[in-house]
């Protein structure tokens, strides 16, 4: 039976079939992760019954047709029709009313992001957070690499500007005046993830630290 069950298992429901639906369901199949997709073109829904037995053509998506679908016994909804915005709306509502524990909406602007962010749903803007992705792979940077662990928070790893060099973790002032926290150092070919306030920067020390994201870029003005 599709939904919740007594696994560790996920499932999600696709609800909308633009481009961003679609991929999105057909890589979390192919990720093997157990999928429904709900859509109101029959072509649409067709292409993707080869990955999922669990493809339902709609009329409309009020609440009753949603139900029947059994959309309501997944744990993560994902709402993608950005450009239907009374209609996203409307189809978040219902899941939320049949308290699916994670609904999420794809966004195309801030203002929709606002209006599905008060009604409880997360949100997800794709060619936004694409754009900020690719603009930090070719702005120059000291970061070597990062992590993402929210839409703020970053773990990055990063070389130490020439100022800090010979000074101390405590005279660096790093956390004070940056709220940083530094959870790492690589020296070398050796990470320490132990260290004392009084761990002098060596050249050729990076730092691993985790911190808001607009924070990590003050940092980098130091260069």
């Amino acid at each position: 039976m599709f939904g919740k069950n007594n696994t560790a298992d996920i499932s999600y429901g696709i609800i909308g079939m633009n481009t961003f639906g679609k991929e999105l369901a057909i890589n979390l199949a192919q990720s093997g992760k157990d999928i429904m997709v709900i859509g109101t073109d029959e072509e649409d829904v067709r292409d993707l019954r080869e990955y999922t037995e669990n493809a339902f053509v709609v009329r409309s998506y009020d609440k009753k047709t949603l139900r029947d679908t059994g959309v309501q016994n997944c744990d993560v909804v994902v709402v993608c029709m950005a450009s239907h915005m009374d209609t996203s709306i409307l189809t978040v509502l219902h899941l939320i009313s049949f308290k699916v524990p994670r609904v999420i909406a794809q966004t195309s602007s801030d203002d929709q992001s606002e209006v599905f962010k008060k009604m409880g749903a997360e949100v997800v803007f794709p060619e936004k957070d694409m754009a900020v992705r690719l603009a930090r792979r070719l702005e120059p940077s000291q970061i070597i690499n990062y992590i993402e662990l929210s839409e703020n928070v970053d773990i990055s790893k990063m070389s130490l500007p020439d100022k800090l060099i010979g000074k101390s973790i405590i005279d660096s002032r790093i956390r004070s005046n940056y709220g940083l926290n530094i959870i790492a150092i690589e020296s070398g070919s050796e990470i320490i993830p132990d260290f004392s306030a009084s761990y002098v920067f060596q050249k050729g020390d990076q730092i691993i630290v985790i911190g808001d994201r607009e924070k990590i870029k003050k940092f980098e003005n130091m260069y």
